[in-house]
């Protein structure tokens, strides 16, 4: 999917026919600090996150940061708009991204982006964690993503998907808690992850 084409079909569609973005900015005006994203034409909604999901984000951008991928060709971002081949009104907000520098050049519609803009995305589960292990899962392969990175506190332990395939990723690893997950090369610089000490970010202070 290229960024002009993508252009192009925006420009041939009329707001009018838009009643998912419409019902979603409607949603976010009413539900302040929730997320609404639509994947394969339905609404997607995901509630403020909890402190140690905060948490567990601000420790994951540190390496990031540290490897340089915020700077020059690439910039490690927060909660944008990533927009989807999946369905004509489709768009997801991944948690953390890397995406390329010019990526303003590459707006497409209701604040998200084109796809090829994006080399990683990332998701820390929330209450609704299946989203981010099935759903977002086809979403982003379909959107060629080439890294997508679930920390998944439900089950303790960190995916990373790499080689999108289809409406899936043909490599698909899971790293426990002692583990150290040195991320693909294709994000652009060497970022290496400590599995126990983000999904003990990701925990309230005091669990067990």
């Amino acid at each position: 999917m290229s960024a002009a084409s993508a252009e192009r079909s925006h420009d041939e569609r009329s707001h009018d026919e838009r009643p998912l973005i419409a019902e979603a900015n409607r949603l976010m005006d009413r539900l302040p600090g929730y997320r609404v994203e639509i994947i394969g034409g339905q609404l997607l909604v995901t509630p403020p996150p909890d402190v140690p999901h905060a948490r567990a984000l601000t420790k994951l951008m540190r390496p990031f940061i540290t490897a340089g991928l915020d700077d020059g060709e690439t910039e490690v971002l927060q909660g944008i708009g990533l927009w989807l081949p999946t369905d004509s009104e489709d768009y997801a907000i991944p948690d953390l991204a890397v995406v390329e520098a010019d990526i303003d050049d590459h707006l497409i519609e209701n604040n998200s982006y084109d796809p090829v803009c994006f080399r990683l995305v990332l998701e820390v589960t929330s209450s609704n964690w299946k989203n981010d292990l099935k759903t977002k899962v086809a979403a982003y392969a379909e959107a060629k993503v080439p890294v997508y990175v679930v920390v998944d506190r439900k089950h303790q332990r960190v995916h990373v998907l790499t080689d999108p395939s289809g409406d899936d990723y043909a490599t698909h690893r899971f790293h426990s808690p002692g583990q150290q997950v040195t991320l693909p090369d294709s994000i652009g610089a060497k970022v290496t992850l400590d599995v126990a000490e983000i999904l003990a970010a990701g925990q309230a202070r005091g669990d067990d």
